[in-house]
């Protein structure tokens, strides 16, 4: 039975630490779908909209050979609707989810549809934010 994954992120201004989390959830899935949250829930999040659009975002995860299919996410934080639509057996994140209020949330939602989460490590070095706030002290 093929396993199918689903990496949901904004990758706004897409960086090595995007590539790795898709890199490694490949490693573990034969289908993997690249949820790009939608411009109007990364402003309801973050209180701010993305420096790249959605339709630009999702055209980057859609040109990568790692994504098989790239699905717009307007979910926010629960992670169960989008499940509803693409039923999907792993939900890769980044490990500053793992031990949190929202990763515990997420783990418990998932768990009762038989979905698991699977964290990978964080790319400290390079993130969008750390890319906003450099390109907004020297612009």
């Amino acid at each position: 039975m093929a396993v199918t994954g689903y990496v949901p992120g904004v990758y706004d201004m897409f960086h090595i630490g995007h590539l790795n989390i898709l890199r490694r959830a490949r490693e573990q899935c034969d289908v993997l779908i690249a949820g790009a949250v939608t411009d109007d829930v990364v402003e309801r999040t973050k209180g701010r909209r993305p420096v790249v659009p959605l339709s630009e975002r999702m055209e980057i995860l859609s040109s990568l050979t790692v994504v098989d299919h790239v699905a717009a996410d307007d979910c926010g934080a629960d992670k169960l609707p989008m499940w509803q639509r693409l039923h999907f057996d792993l939900l890769f994140k980044g490990d500053d989810w793992r031990g949190t209020p929202k990763g515990d949330q997420l783990e418990a939602s998932l768990r009762a549809v038989g979905a698991d989460v699977v964290y990978f490590p964080y790319t400290e070095t390079t993130s969008s934010t750390l890319l906003r706030d450099l390109i907004t002290a020297h612009g």
